[in-house]
């Protein structure tokens, strides 16, 4: 069976693509190298959220043809839900494209994160093309629709590819607040029932994890699934490299956890947490 889209988010889509403004990328003569993905619904997400950095000056021009591009996509996510579902997946596909306009703009917040919170940021165009943690969060929004529509195992599919492009492995489930931003990236892991506030940044091989896990109890080799077991995160947060932030815990507003912390007990708003017993470092001359 072929996918057709009727809904009318091309219409949204196209719209948004004229009301952007500077720093956003507005011109449609550059002209990049093209990158080949091992998954085409990324290649098409990306072109249709942000079509003058990905070779896509077609869909600004054109609004029939942010309607193909939507079909295209459609198919593809029509295909690997109904293995899973193993019935007819049309409604759940219409579902989630009817959302791409909401996460476009979401995902404006973000490089707009990005740009704010890292100093070695020169343009947006920069972040959209280039940042992996943009990269991540584009795939993971996107997936967390599909997790919200019922299609958590196909949405897994796309951020465990998001994960090799980029070694930051957020799952489809965590809840990412707006203006989210993850510097350099490699080794950040965000767990199921993870929530996240606005304006969180996070740094290289941060961990928000699960402390330990729950049996079943009916069955002694199968660990209990579906309960919270992942830390809450509250709005202006920094999290430094290396920091692991484990359990059902709660960190408040406007907090700051030093490099390589141990978290496990709930942090209170406006509070800074750090290491203050750094091992001692000697230096002995070899010549």
């Amino acid at each position: 069976m072929d996918y057709c889209y009727t809904g009318n988010t091309h219409e949204n889509l196209f719209e948004a693509y004229r009301a952007d403004e500077e720093p956003f990328p507005t011109q449609t003569q550059m002209e990049f190298p093209r990158r080949e993905h091992r998954r085409p619904e990324v290649d098409i997400l990306k072109r249709l959220f942000f079509p003058t950095c990905w070779n896509a000056a077609e869909l600004v021009r054109d609004e029939l043809a942010v309607l193909d591009r939507l079909d295209a996509l459609g198919g593809l996510f029509f295909a690997g839900i109904r293995p899973y579902s193993g019935s007819d997946p049309a409604e759940t596909v219409d579902a989630v494209i009817d959302q791409l306009p909401a996460v476009r703009t979401r995902l404006k917040k973000d490089v707009e994160a990005a740009f704010k919170g890292d100093p070695a940021a020169k343009t947006y165009m920069e972040i959209i093309r280039s940042y992996p943690g943009f990269m991540a969060i584009l795939v993971q929004r996107v997936a967390h629709t599909l997790y919200e529509a019922g299609a958590s195992e196909y949405a897994r599919e796309l951020t465990e590819y998001a994960k090799t492009e980029t070694g930051i492995d957020i799952h489809p489930g965590a809840e990412i607040g707006d203006y989210f931003f993850i510097d350099h990236g490699t080794g950040v892991v965000i767990g199921e029932t993870t929530t996240v506030g606005e304006w969180v940044r996070l740094y290289q091989d941060v961990t928000l994890g699960a402390l330990h896990f729950e049996a079943d109890e009916s069955d002694e080799h199968r660990l209990k699934k579906g309960y919270k077991r992942h830390p809450d995160i509250g709005d202006h947060v920094v999290i430094g490299a290396g920091t692991k932030v484990l359990g059902a815990i709660t960190v408040g507003d406007h907090v700051s956890i030093g490099a390589n912390s141990w978290v496990t007990d709930d942090v209170p708003d406006q509070t800074k947490v750090y290491v203050t017993d750094h091992p001692t470092q000697e230096r002995k001359r070899t010549k």
